[in-house]
């Protein structure tokens, strides 16, 4: 179907899609995780009186993504897409990458095996496209069967089925990479966010964009200290705990003060098209002490396994590493979430035979306001498909 054409009308359906598992304790409030039983919901798009022998599944550790302009501009477009969402759907506090991996896994398998597809494309937007990637890695070479606390998971036990393709589009290498990159280094005493060295805070009124090489070259260095001391942290609390031998088995915490990304204040740092002073979930000082932001709330294992730049194993670059299937990465050249370097970083690090790299210029992270651009992204992946065979 050419942009010329009537997008087709969309029907919405959810979609539940359970499995049994043994945890040591329930990490999940309510009934997602209960009683020995995971319970995922998701939606799926389907175009009317338009029959597929293909899925399009867009996943995101955390969050839903049907809402999200990208899915339904696919199935508009004729592709039936599924959104799904993870044990972890809205809160992310005590998220298992391994476990995730899982969850999409079932996906997959209830698309092949229930709705008789017979392929299955990825797409992994913004922090779904680390996941789309540790789990191809994982269903073409299983290997990993603990997390990085050392728990026991399920991946190899669930015969993971490779998908047949994967779009890569507006994401990121990693949520440890992100964090690692966006942290405030300023921060001197964890319990007390107030207590800040002035010459490592980016908000302060000394400190103006440009930044000098040799400021950022501090500052990294100190982004990526105070992460990895954080990690030690938990890693003394974790072991503590289990010393114990009692039936204490995790603990909440913050992590203040976690957005002062000099990229968003300075264009000259990785230029492309982004917006200056902001980004896509505001202002940055703003989210950078509030109480929405990467990491503010989690567990001793979901740091681990998520935000630990030397522990995760969800790392888009080291997993790109380990697949062999055809992969679509789209830039967004004025994404005001996802740092400039991360899509080429990925397409480099990709070992496919068949791999293709396309930037969209102008395209902000939500494509807000651009419907245009939202059309050629849609008619890109769609174009991509048909080359391929991947679609009737």
């Amino acid at each position: 179907m050419s942009a010329s054409e009537t997008p087709f009308e969309v029907q919405a359906e959810w979609v539940h899609v359970k499995f049994t598992e043994k945890s040591a304790f329930k990490d999940v409030y309510g009934f997602a995780g209960n009683q020995g039983v995971v319970n995922l919901e998701g939606v799926r798009y389907v175009p009317k009186d338009r029959p597929s022998g293909t899925l399009l599944i867009y996943m995101h550790p955390a969050s839903t993504l049907q809402l999200l302009p990208m899915p339904r501009a696919m199935a508009g477009l004729g592709v039936h897409v599924l959104c799904a969402g993870s044990r972890y759907a809205r809160n992310d506090t005590a998220l298992i990458m391994e476990n995730v991996v899982v969850d999409l896994g079932a996906y997959v398998r209830h698309a092949r095996e229930v709705w008789g597809y017979r392929k299955i494309v990825i797409g992994g937007w913004s922090g779904g496209g680390s996941l789309a990637l540790y789990y191809q890695q994982q269903a073409e070479q299983p290997s990993v069967t603990h997390t990085p606390a050392g728990d026991s998971c399920n991946i190899l036990s669930s015969n993971l089925l490779p998908a047949d393709a994967f779009i890569f589009q507006a994401a990121h290498i990693s949520r440890a990479v992100l964090l690692a990159d966006w942290i405030d280094p300023s921060v001197l005493d964890e319990e007390n966010p107030d207590l800040r060295d002035p010459g490592l805070d980016l908000y302060h009124p000394d400190l103006r964009p440009p930044y000098a090489p040799e400021f950022l070259l501090r500052y990294r260095a100190a982004q990526l200290a105070r992460v990895r001391r954080r990690t030690a942290w938990v890693k003394d609390t974790l072991a503590r705990l289990r010393a114990r031998g009692g039936l204490e088995m995790e603990r909440g915490f913050v992590t203040h003060r976690t957005m002062a990304e000099p990229r968003f204040l300075d264009a000259s740092i990785d230029p492309n098209d982004r917006p200056v002073g902001t980004c896509f979930m505001g202002h940055p000082e703003t989210v950078n002490t509030g109480p929405v932001g990467s990491a503010r709330y989690s567990t001793l294992r979901s740091w681990l396994s998520q935000w630990s730049l030397d522990d995760t194993r969800a790392n888009g670059e080291i997993c790109a590493n380990g697949i062999s299937v055809p992969m679509l990465a789209i830039e967004h050249s004025a994404d005001d979430a996802v740092p400039q370097p991360h899509t080429r970083r990925i397409f480099a690090a990709c070992s496919s035979a068949d791999k293709t790299m396309v930037c969209l210029q102008g395209a902000n992270h939500y494509f807000v306001g651009q419907p245009e651009l939202l059309a050629l992204a849609g008619q890109t992946c769609l174009d991509w498909m048909r080359e391929r065979r991947l679609i009737d």
